[in-house]
């Protein structure tokens, strides 16, 4: 999980404190975190819909001006509705697997940034993607960013 160091950085990145567990799984080479997983649940219980979130600054401006450039829509038009389905049902799967052993009350069930279907938030499907998950609306920001820094996976 997370380290002191790790949560004081994610708390200054996103302007508060961070609402439940997580791990730093993506970091730049200097060792600043890029993407977080999350745990499914949060410390009260409520359900998490965000597995990977990009936390990355350099990252979370250019995905943010990609979809205020309506990138969200042209994302959608551009990628097969079964291939991006099939990619909701992995993340979710992933996200399921993280569920306690004997969990029994609410979960999160949809896909990527807690939508079934379609393109919801451009940052989730990035960082996915980052972390190394098979989201070809991850690929297709990467290639409309011309992103390609140096990372290391932790």
């Amino acid at each position: 999980m997370a380290t002191e160091a790790d949560v004081a950085r994610i708390t200054e990145l996103l302007g508060r404190a961070p609402q439940g567990e997580f791990e730093v799984v993506v970091r730049r080479a200097d060792g600043d975190p890029v993407v977080v997983r999350n745990a499914p649940l949060l410390a009260d219980g409520t359900p998490m819909p965000t597995l990977f979130w990009l936390v990355g600054q350099g990252e979370y401006a250019a995905v943010s001006r990609l979809e205020a450039a309506g990138g969200v829509d042209r994302a959608e038009a551009d990628i097969d509705p079964a291939v991006l389905e099939a990619a909701h049902h992995e993340y979710a799967a992933l996200r399921s697997a993280d569920l306690p052993e004997h969990h029994t009350g609410p979960a999160p069930s949809a896909g990527v940034a807690g939508t079934r279907r379609g393109v919801k938030c451009l940052h989730a499907h990035f960082a996915w993607w980052l972390a190394g998950g098979n989201d070809p609306v991850g690929e297709w920001v990467a290639q409309r960013i011309e992103y390609s820094p140096e990372l290391r996976h932790v």
